[in-house]
């Protein structure tokens, strides 16, 4: 008889993450258990829970059996956006509306994002980088990334997660932590651009979002309104940009430059 071999990866984690503010359970997602503080601070950001970081006064991680509890104080003001946006998610990994409680809450009221010019030398380097920079990724095949590479392509932060909206959120708290100018680079994700994905980086502050797979119709839509450069199908040598392709910017070589500056044909 013949026997299946042992899986070559590892499992990915996958638990219940119970997000309460100020004691009013608002959230339950499934996710990958790691830098929970990261995401407890992204998810009330890119949600607008919270308009700064300064708003979350902090997070008790708290494990139980079943999964995990996030208890998170923020501050008193805010508390009323919490009834208008209240959710019982049973998890988002695959779908971005689970049970959100009216189509008005699907899209949230967006600033506009910066204006930046990325380099397609630069955003090629950070995709090609990000793979070695995805451990869990490597150990399971199962796991999702999102990074934030400044304007030279080198990568500065990496989060993963099961879920990519998971992973976005901790990437955005860790970019709150540690004080990056999110305008000063762009955030490169390993899945599709969906419209929440467009809509969690416009929240975060940066200014462009490069993505491994396509966006949908509206995610572009929202890019275009909301002023966000969008790449995607970004793989190799080739991608796909979806909203203000002037603003992706090739760097000249040395004959290039050469030419110019002594103006041959």
């Amino acid at each position: 008889m013949n026997m299946l071999s042992a899986p070559a990866f590892s499992l990915a984690e996958e638990v219940p993450v119970a997000l309460v503010f100020n004691g009013i359970s608002h959230a339950v997602m499934m996710a990958t258990p790691l830098h929970l503080e990261d995401f407890a601070l992204g998810f009330a950001l890119s949600e607008s829970l919270i308009d700064q970081a300064s708003q979350m006064y902090g997070v008790e991680v708290i494990e139980h059996t079943q999964g995990v509890e996030l208890q998170i104080e923020i501050a008193a003001q805010c508390e009323a956006r919490l009834k208008e946006r209240k959710r019982s998610m049973a998890g988002r990994t695959g779908c971005g509306l689970c049970g959100t409680d009216s189509l008005s809450q699907i899209q949230l009221t967006l600033s506009q994002a910066p204006v930046v010019q990325v380099e397609v030398q630069a955003m090629q380097l950070a995709h090609a980088g990000l793979r070695a920079l995805q451990p869990l990724k490597l150990q399971t095949g199962a796991t999702h990334a999102a990074a934030w590479a400044d304007l030279h392509g080198s990568i500065q932060l990496v989060r993963e997660d099961v879920g990519r909206h998971n992973a976005l959120d901790k990437l955005i708290g860790a970019m709150q932590k540690t004080a990056v100018q999110p305008d000063q680079g762009f955030i490169c994700i390993t899945s599709r651009a969906s419209f929440e994905m467009v809509q969690k980086t416009i929240q975060s502050g940066a200014g462009a979002l490069t993505a491994v797979s396509a966006p949908t119709q509206l995610a572009v839509d929202m890019a275009q309104t909301h002023n966000l450069l969008l790449a995607g199908l970004v793989r190799g040598d080739s991608f796909t940009a979806y909203s203000f392709p002037e603003r992706f910017t090739h760097t000249a070589t040395t004959e290039q430059r050469e030419t110019e500056t002594h103006g041959h044909p």
